[in-house]
């Protein structure tokens, strides 16, 4: 056989074993996608949780710069329920539940709030929790009361927050932040007007800061606090088994005890 040949044979032979290699792999990226959002967690050993690790007392770090908060013991025992570790993930709040409808994050703890609007994207596990919103202002303003008084006038929140979303319903100009700290900052430089915020987000700055120059104008009514999944039938036996730890949790105790410890009251009741 001559040299011309043999080089056509061996190039055919490296073609089909490429197309045998690339069908293969074709073949375990099919298996892979067929299956779903629970079982992929469970061969990974892992739930991927975001969170912002800057929002105290849901997610922040301690004096020891160690992760804690009531969302962080809740992924850890969500994590521990579904029999894998626990990898949580800090970032911006703008980029949570992107990251989680992309797939870069399995779950989300960060007190989302539910809204309709929300769960048509997303789905959500049953509520864990039930927070108060509150209307702050400056010790000194005279002039906001209800969320009627923030028309036309200035507010900072996290963007696309439910916070910020109400704000805006009342005809108030959103500044978008990062953290609460930052929030604060403003409205005591007298660059915004008020803010929205978790009732216990802002009862626990006040108890690090006592001399705050902040008051409470308002108290809303509670709203009901889920754990989102990117949505789809993909993700149905994942959400199952988060509603029936959050049922066992609740059960037994241990959310209402959680609740207390990082709020000082039950928030588990709407």
């Amino acid at each position: 056989m001559n040299r011309k040949k043999t080089l056509s044979l061996l190039s055919l032979c490296l073609a089909a074993l490429l197309l045998l290699a690339l069908a293969g792999c074709k073949k375990n990226d099919a298996s892979a996608a067929q299956k779903d959002h629970l079982t992929r967690i469970r061969e990974a050993g892992v739930l991927v949780i975001a969170t912002e690790g800057n929002w105290s007392p849901w997610t922040y770090h301690n004096e020891k710069d160690t992760l804690t908060g009531f969302d962080v013991e809740i992924g850890k025992l969500l994590a521990q329920g579904l029999g894998v570790e626990a990898k949580f993930e800090e970032t911006e709040w703008s980029a949570i539940l992107a990251g989680v409808d992309a797939g870069r994050f399995d779950i989300a703890c960060n007190g989302v709030g539910y809204t309709p609007e929300r769960a048509e994207k997303y789905n959500f596990s049953t509520p864990y929790v039930y927070t108060p919103k509150v209307l702050v202002v400056r010790s000194d303003n005279e002039d906001i009361h209800t969320l009627a008084d923030l028309k036309g006038r200035t507010t900072a929140n996290s963007p696309n927050s439910t916070y910020a979303n109400l704000a805006e319903e009342n005809g108030a100009t959103v500044t978008s932040i990062d953290t609460l700290d930052q929030t604060i900052e403003l409205l005591l430089q007298g660059r915004v007007d008020a803010t929205i915020n978790a009732k216990g987000s802002i009862d626990d700055y006040l108890a690090q800061h006592p001399g705050a120059a902040i008051k409470i104008a308002l108290t809303l009514e509670g709203d009901p606090v889920v754990f989102p999944v990117s949505k789809g039938a993909d993700s149905e036996s994942l959400m199952a088994e988060i509603d029936r730890i959050l049922g066992e949790l609740r059960a037994s105790g241990k959310l209402q005890e959680l609740s207390l410890k990082y709020f000082g009251e039950d928030l588990t009741n709407p």
